[in-house]
């Protein structure tokens, strides 16, 4: 492997300095991604700034909503109950990112900044309409992280730039948010496609405990629906993401615009996956073919739509059946 000087500053104001300062330097923060391709001569830098060391990158505020820093581990951020309850497609991407071991290392500012389409926390933060904060020699601006990605492994990072943190708005009992990662085995592995949802409801309290009667059910998902709609269970707010299925993990926003407003029901949750699949751009990899996922995200579309509906239902119900939906 090729050598490299290592510099680890203290405080983000060093960081960039030294980058500024340094001809050919790259940062680095827990390395999973990185030091993979290093090792593959993917990357060949000359200066790595660790940005380890920084304690004003690592921590969790949730506070008027909620802000990660971006040093923040995944294991740190599948540990917080706050998370867990009011951003729960986040815990979904972070409980099975990798092993353990790479969890406790792994940071969610390297993994969104890496930009690859398969990054697992990159639709969870999509679909919770997460802003990156950003700062450089010039101070610091905030921008949607549908704007962030350009490509694959390419973001609005200037050499001179970090990601700081993440900040997503305060949601109440009536929003959930779910994320389901599609991959040939459950552990370990890179998804053939992600798909994160979250949807803000209405719904009569008379109505609340029968919806949670239904739910308790292993009824088919066609079935559930049909209650809900008896039910007028309807979709206020909805936020829909996608990764593997573009250069760049994306939002369904023609499904989302369909979908708002709407009383939840078969049909709809039918049409809305036909619309998500028609704005993807997947293509041909070694871990899926591009009709394959197309088909796919029909159905994950309206499986992590119902699972959100589900934790807006259920909130303090710790574990969730299993359905093959």
């Amino acid at each position: 492997m090729k050598s490299y000087e290592y510099h680890k500053p203290k405080t983000i104001e060093e960081a960039i300095s030294l980058m500024g300062s340094l001809e050919d330097a790259k940062f680095i923060a827990g390395g999973t991604d990185v030091m993979v391709l290093i090792k593959q001569k993917k990357i060949s830098s000359k200066c790595m700034v660790s940005l380890r060391n920084i304690d004003g990158l690592a921590y969790i505020d949730t506070q008027n909503g909620l802000r990660i820093g971006s040093g923040t581990t995944h294991n740190t951020i599948d540990e917080n109950g706050h998370i867990k309850r009011y951003y729960s497609a986040l815990t979904d991407a972070t409980s099975r990112l990798g092993s353990k071991q790479i969890r406790n290392v792994a940071t969610i500012g390297g993994n969104i900044c890496n930009a690859a389409p398969s990054a697992d926390t990159a639709c969870p933060l999509l679909a919770l309409d997460a802003k990156a904060v950003i700062v450089g020699q010039n101070g610091s601006k905030t921008t949607s992280l549908d704007e962030f990605f350009l490509g694959p492994g390419k973001t609005i990072l200037s050499k001179e730039e970090l990601l700081k943190e993440f900040v997503m708005p305060l949601y109440g009992e009536n929003t959930g948010s779910a994320y389901i990662k599609h991959t040939r085995r459950n552990a370990m592995d890179l998804p053939i496609l992600g798909v994160a949802t979250r949807i803000t409801v209405s719904l009569p309290d008379e109505n609340i405990s029968r919806c949670k009667d239904m739910f308790c059910t292993i009824d088919s998902i066609s079935n559930i629906l049909e209650r809900l709609k008896d039910e007028g269970v309807k979709c206020e707010d909805v936020m829909i993401a996608m990764g593997v299925v573009a250069p760049r993990p994306m939002r369904a926003k023609n499904a989302e615009s369909v979908m708002k407003g709407k009383i939840v029901s078969s049909e709809l949750f039918e049409e809305i996956g036909n619309i998500a699949a028609g704005e993807a751009q997947p293509r041909d990899s070694i871990r899926g073919e591009a009709w394959y996922r197309t088909e796919m995200i029909k159905v994950l579309v309206k499986r992590a739509l119902i699972k959100s509906i589900d934790r807006v239902i259920r909130p303090d119900e710790a574990f969730y059946p299993e359905r093959l939906w």
